[in-house]
């Protein structure tokens, strides 16, 4: 089983980042985890640049999701909404349109990280709603972290138990997901 990690934070110290990687270390025994590391170098989505010969970072994307078995994607939220570089995960991910895409039929699950109360609920939700537009299988996981700051310590490793334990029912269900679509 490989699992893609995607974090929709560019900085350093990343909650988001942190928790993906803390999720890494729960997955299913004989589960691997690759973390997506150049969001930044991803080109905003162009329809003329869309061609067989796309940018390198974008062709390197979508070789990623493809050989991916899921995705676990975890987004912060800027004003209400996903942050634009992750948007372009979704654009870049979804085309060409249909069954040809990286994303079409992937398992996913989104989980959300912040430190205000509601845990980046919106931007959690528009996630949700994008790549399942985008034709991916958004795994039935919903999980806001709020005041994810007293979660994580300065380390960036996830200390409170009640996290851990909603993260592991998420990767659990993700990995199951896939598996079972793989066996459909």
């Amino acid at each position: 089983m490989r699992v893609l990690g995607i974090s929709g934070s560019l900085r350093d110290g990343s909650y988001n980042t942190a928790v993906l990687l803390a999720a890494a270390k729960l997955l299913p025994e004989g589960s691997e985890f690759e973390l997506y590391g150049e969001l930044e170098s991803l080109p905003p989505y162009n329809q003329d640049r869309d061609t067989d010969d796309p940018p390198a970072a974008v062709a390197d994307l979508r070789r990623l999701i493809a050989g991916a078995d899921a995705l676990l994607i975890a987004t912060p939220e800027y004003n209400g909404t996903i942050p634009g570089q992750l948007k372009q995960v979704v654009d870049w991910g979804s085309r060409p349109y249909g069954e040809a895409a990286a994303l079409f039929g992937k398992p996913v699950a989104v989980l959300s990280a912040s430190v205000t109360d509601y845990g980046a609920v919106w931007a959690n939700d528009h996630l949700r709603r994008a790549l399942g537009i985008a034709g991916a299988r958004v795994v039935d996981v919903e999980l806001a972290i709020s005041r994810v700051g007293e979660r994580v310590n300065a380390a960036g490793e996830l200390i409170d138990p009640e996290t851990t334990g909603l993260l592991t029912e998420a990767v659990t269900t993700l990995v199951h997901s896939s598996q079972a679509l793989a066996r459909a």
